[in-house]
């Protein structure tokens, strides 16, 4: 069956990009995250930052996400680019390169990855989440910035990571049934929820196996 496949679905201070880099270790694949907008980009021909205001992810893009589907004209980096990438655009370029990577086997960080590749029979599909104060206390710990800015980038971060998946696929990302495994990385450290998250991922491909 190939190389494991993970989809990570991560909350904001839920550890998803120190969690995710260390399970693709473990694994012995890659890591995608910066990755996806980058080759969206190339592959529409378009400026970065215009495919970053539609990606989850994107640090400086969460606003520009938000009020791209307001139709509200903020851009990312201050002036407006001539064209905007197509919403459709983006999403059907995301899901081809997504399915693409799934062949070679990866750790795939957000961009609902485990809606696109729901009828893939070897990923496994993995949230970390937690309560907000929690996470709001983690990401201070694991960035260094204070808690009010945590806690304003956490109300950022979710509301639009929350309204990707809503916008291009009608579902909650918080939905536990989009997932095999999910882990309140607060309550647990990060690196036991990897170890924990690269054994299932092992599990999954002798059972993708059996079905095939």
């Amino acid at each position: 069956m190939g190389a494991p496949v993970v989809t990570l679905s991560a909350s904001y201070g839920a550890g998803g990009s120190v969690v995710g880099p260390r399970v693709a270790e473990l694994l012995g694949v890659r890591f995608l995250d910066r990755a996806i907008p980058t080759e969206v980009s190339n592959r529409l021909a378009v400026p970065l930052d215009e495919v970053l205001v539609h990606d989850d992810r994107a640090q400086h893009g969460l606003g520009a996400l938000l009020a791209s589907f307001g139709r509200i004209p903020l851009y990312v980096g201050g002036a407006a680019p001539a064209t905007l990438v197509d919403e459709r655009a983006f999403k059907e370029e995301a899901e081809r390169f997504i399915r693409a990577q799934a062949q070679a086997g990866g750790v795939i960080l957000g961009r609902a990855a485990a809606i696109v590749l729901a009828d893939h029979p070897a990923a496994l599909h993995v949230r970390l989440d937690a309560p907000a104060d929690a996470r709001v206390g983690q990401a201070t710990r694991l960035s260094g910035i204070d808690q009010r800015e945590a806690r304003r980038e956490q109300r950022d971060a979710d509301r639009a990571r929350d309204a990707y998946v809503r916008h291009f696929y009608g579902a909650d990302a918080a939905d536990p049934r989009l997932y095999h495994l999910v882990l309140d990385s607060t309550a647990i450290d990060v690196e036991t929820c990897a170890e924990l998250v690269a054994t299932a991922a092992r599990a999954r491909q002798p059972a993708a196996r059996a079905r095939a």
